[in-house]
């Protein structure tokens, strides 16, 4: 069996692997840095889905990867982040990338890997290297 700190060295590699490049994924979301749509054109996109209000169901979207990736990186309430992450995932296979498997071909990879570590977080927690794991 692997000791407890190994243990809580892997979530907390898992949480900063997730949380960074999830948080990034928001950022280019809201702002349009390093080739992101930018919130406006990801309004347009979120409403070409047929989410109504699109501009409210963006800001869901990308706060929900921006805010719930930086909480992971730092164990704040790491349960809840990874639930809120898990559920903007399974929205994303579902509406934008159930085109198979593979993502250069559009599909669900990218996402499903996602959710499947903020499962996993969801379940096991933060670890001890972390600053709030109670939710």
């Amino acid at each position: 069996m692997a000791s407890e700190k190994a243990n809580d060295m892997a979530l907390l590699i898992l949480r900063l692997a997730v949380g960074v490049i999830i948080g990034a994924h928001g950022l280019q979301k809201i702002y349009g840095i390093w080739g992101g749509p930018g919130i406006e054109n990801f309004s347009n996109f979120i409403g070409s889905l047929g989410f109504e209000p699109p501009l409210v169901w963006a800001w869901a979207a990308a706060l929900s990867e921006a805010i719930g990736g930086m909480l992971l990186v730092l164990g704040i309430l790491p349960r809840l982040s990874a639930l809120s992450i898990a559920a903007t995932m399974g929205v994303a296979i579902y509406k934008v990338h159930w085109n198979g498997l593979f993502a250069s071909n559009g599909g669900f990879e990218y996402p499903l890997l996602i959710l499947c570590a903020c499962v996993a977080i969801i379940i096991a927690g933060a670890g001890r290297i972390s600053v709030l794991d109670r939710l």
